[in-house]
């Protein structure tokens, strides 16, 4: 079973920036370039919301309108992870970041509610 493991967060000043990376692995796990990656993100009182999701193969990405042109998903199969380059941050940006995975085809973006792992989550912080 995949697990995942995120890092990088922490606290910036608006407009800065941070970059997230997400660690897959596990004893059944051999390549992560069958599965589609999202990332999340939530606050307390608020659903999970998310941020950017890249295709299996790297090839089709998707980004919520809220952060669209300051953040960038990417992935590297070989290293068996998948990053969040995020830019110009904001107040609003505040949060705790999960990855997610699920298997899925080349070019296909699961639903937010068909991801079936998950990770343990980072926080991060934005000061105004």
């Amino acid at each position: 079973q995949v697990q995942l493991v995120e890092s990088g967060g922490g606290l910036v000043q608006a407009g800065g920036s941070l970059r997230l990376s997400c660690a897959a692995s596990g004893r059944t796990f051999s390549t992560l370039s069958t599965y589609a990656m999202g990332w999340f993100r939530q606050v307390p009182g608020k659903e999970r919301e998310l941020v950017a999701a890249i295709s299996s193969s790297g090839g089709v990405t998707s980004y919520a309108d809220s952060v669209k042109g300051r953040f960038t998903i990417s992935r590297d199969n070989a290293k068996n992870s998948v990053y969040l380059q995020m830019n110009t941050l904001k107040p609003e940006d505040t949060a705790v970041y999960y990855c997610a995975a699920q298997w899925s085809t080349a070019w296909g973006l699961p639903r937010t509610h068909e991801y079936g792992y998950w990770g343990q989550g980072t926080q991060v912080t934005v000061s105004s």
